[in-house]
């Protein structure tokens, strides 16, 4: 984890050396199959016939069953949860807190906002793929800490035919403890007195 004093902290050269940055990509394991979003669909009470009934979805706009949103992100476009690989869990940089590596004073992590844009259905045999970046990075005080600083990542799920299929955006916000708050102002006091 890359913490710093606030006072060190040069957020432009943090926003040079991260905003678009390629953070991690993925292929899923499987091409998407109808027989498990059937079973996710019974699990979640969907009953959509554009996610159960291959006649009826033939017939509808999409001209094929489309995968649930509910389904894209974890399960058809990475390697998803089982048979584990031999990186899941492993990169403490990513695993401890929502900074990707990006350095950060705090190490607090929030999950704030997600945002979802689907652009093109995704249909029964497509071999899905994503990219995560980030997307910005920026300071933006809060009450608990004034030099809290937010990450936006940004993954972009592709079909086989390198199309963009969707696009997640979630923003994080990384702050301080209290007492790293409290710590931090008191070097800084102890710094301008020493100056």
């Amino acid at each position: 984890m890359s913490l710093m004093h606030p006072d060190d902290y040069d957020i432009h050269a943090v926003r040079e050396e991260w905003v678009g940055k390629l953070i991690s990509e993925a292929r899923g394991r499987y091409p998407v199959e109808f027989d498990a979003i059937r079973r996710h669909c019974h699990m979640v009470g969907d009953l959509n016939p554009a996610f159960l009934d291959p006649q009826v979805a033939a017939e509808g706009p999409y001209g094929a069953v489309i995968v649930p949103p509910s389904m894209l992100p974890t399960y058809f476009a990475s390697e998803g949860p089982w048979p584990p690989t031999q990186s899941a869990g492993t990169d403490p940089e990513n695993a401890a807190v929502f900074s990707f590596g990006v350095p950060t004073p705090g190490d607090r992590g929030i999950n704030m906002e997600v945002q979802w844009e689907f652009l093109a259905p995704v249909r029964v045999g497509d071999q899905l793929r994503l990219e995560l970046r980030i997307a910005d990075v920026f300071k933006k005080p809060i009450k608990l800490d004034p030099d809290a600083i937010w990450i936006i990542t940004e993954t972009t799920f592709f079909n086989q035919h390198s199309d963009e299929v969707a696009k997640w955006r979630n923003t994080m916000l990384i702050h301080r403890s209290p007492e790293q708050v409290a710590r931090d102002a008191e070097r800084s006091v102890q710094a301008g007195e020493g100056a």
